[in-house]
């Protein structure tokens, strides 16, 4: 199954192709020519944008985003359920029911989803995060009908055979082997995350450990389907050349007949607080080479929302910007100085995720040029942000980074798909649709001084973990 989307602009830029990427970095030096104009041409773009919301009586909440730019449609059906509602034993069941959702209802056959949606010239996939499950079609707008007919009938009518679960839970352990245990950098990172969350459910792997995955029972999946798979549950986006009203028409026939579920709500157990930098070390004969990995305990959007942490929301935007001015790109400080400049690494990234439903990490992941010892590179990370504490980043360097995410912006808005996964990742995590549009130019607010006030309050020995990857001849 395919991986969750990032709604983070920030983030988003180290995945997007070397050509997009180069005519996105030509358009950002044109907005930078009119930066102060931007709030006025995105509330133009804002205004273009009809967003209609729904609530059926049996919960369900539907949210049709009309683009009518081609006769296509993005469905999608998103669960407020993922990984962090797991509990001991059981880590994994959320990704484990993902793939079980395409093997067969009581009147659909395995993998008949598919074949109709492929048979209509369309694309469907899902994906887990530790926040949500989520489940998508791509396809004309005429087939929205079918996408709810399908999506409806799998919502309470799943089909889990012993016979199935266990070809599919061999599948899912393979799965698991092929992208963290023999991936040294992703089995690091895992390393990483369960280290600096201590007690948080965050702390154990959306796709589970192995040993749960190998122990897991078809009654677990059933137990997990018949909790949270409801409609009362669900987020169901359209966006795409539709009318509302007739998608809202078509939502009360598919899915209004299912009954709405009785869900109590996690009980998540909070992260304790931090009181100094814990340090992790992986060695493995199959690392290449070693590389060093950062992460600082932030808040997160949906917390601060809730009143569970002593945050401002503006601090997670000058967080974001931070990252940003540290190492977001080619044209950040840590690159220049240490790539460029130093030649201390061969690479260097930082990120972070204002939008997770609990405490986020700020995290950044380096990789030491030949020569170059990890404690050396980490010192000259550190010094690097420490500078960023003391020193406001410049008017230019602000520039910058605002013109690409206003460039972001405006790309952002030409993808249905990344319109649906924005839409519905932010009403997953509490957050609200409505908010998409402010990212722009919440970050348009920043202040320098803010920048450096935020990096001195979070990225703190008291709340960093450290881990490094060796090769085992280096250890």
């Amino acid at each position: 199954m395919s991986q969750p989307p990032n709604p983070n602009k920030v983030l988003l830029r180290a995945s997007v192709p070397r050509r997009l990427r180069a005519m996105r970095i030509w358009l950002a030096s044109l907005v930078t020519l009119w930066l102060g104009c931007a709030g006025v041409a995105l509330a133009a773009q804002q205004d273009a944008e009809v967003i209609s919301e729904f609530v059926l009586d049996n919960g369900l909440k539907l949210i049709v985003q009309e683009d009518h730019r081609a006769p296509v449609a993005v469905v999608q059906v998103w669960y407020r359920v993922g990984g962090a509602d797991e509990h001991d034993g059981i880590t994994g069941v959320s990704h484990a029911l993902e793939h079980m959702m395409f093997k067969g209802t009581e009147s659909l056959e395995p993998g008949e989803f598919s074949e109709i949606v492929a048979a209509r010239g369309g694309r469907e996939n899902a994906f887990t995060s530790a926040d949500y499950t989520a489940y998508y079609q791509e396809w004309g707008a005429e087939n929205v009908e079918m996408s709810f007919k399908l999506e409806a009938d799998r919502m309470r009518n799943l089909k889990l055979t012993e016979e199935t679960f266990e070809q599919e839970i061999k599948v899912i352990a393979e799965e698991r082997r092929l992208r963290t245990d023999d991936n040294p950098s992703a089995y690091a990172y895992e390393v990483l995350r369960a280290t600096a969350y201590e007690t948080g459910p965050y702390r154990q792997p959306v796709i589970g450990w192995a040993e749960d995955i190998e122990n897991m029972q078809l009654a677990d999946l059933k137990a997990w389907y018949q909790r949270f798979y409801a409609p009362n549950n669900a987020i169901v986006v359209v966006v795409g050349d539709v009318d509302p009203d007739v998608v809202h028409a078509l939502a009360k026939a598919y899915f209004g007949p299912l009954a709405a579920e009785d869900i109590p709500p996690p009980r998540l157990r909070t992260e304790r607080t931090q009181t100094g930098t814990k340090r992790t070390d992986v060695r493995r004969a199959d690392a290449r080479v070693p590389s060093l990995m950062l992460a600082f305990k932030a808040p997160s959007l949906p917390e601060i929302a809730r009143g569970e942490v002593d945050a401002e929301p503006g601090e997670t935007y000058a967080l974001d910007v931070a990252s940003a001015v540290l190492a977001g790109d080619g044209a950040s400080r840590m690159h220049n100085a240490l790539v460029r400049e130093q030649g201390l690494a061969t690479s260097v990234y930082a990120g972070y995720s204002s939008v997770s439903r609990l405490t986020s990490l700020f995290y950044m992941v380096a990789t030491p040029a030949p020569g170059t010892s990890l404690d050396a590179l980490e010192a000259a990370m550190l010094e690097h942000i420490h500078a960023l504490k003391e020193t406001p980043p410049s008017e230019a360097e602000l520039a910058r980074v605002k013109a690409q995410v206003i460039a972001e912006s405006v790309y952002e808005r030409d993808s249905p798909s990344y319109q649906a996964n924005l839409i519905g990742s932010l009403e997953a995590v509490g957050l609200g649709w409505q908010i998409k549009a402010d990212y722009a130019d919440e970050i348009a607010n920043v202040a320098p001084a803010e920048v450096s006030a935020a990096a001195a309050r979070f990225l703190t020995p008291e709340r960093m973990t450290v881990t490094r990857l060796m090769p085992e001849e280096d250890a």
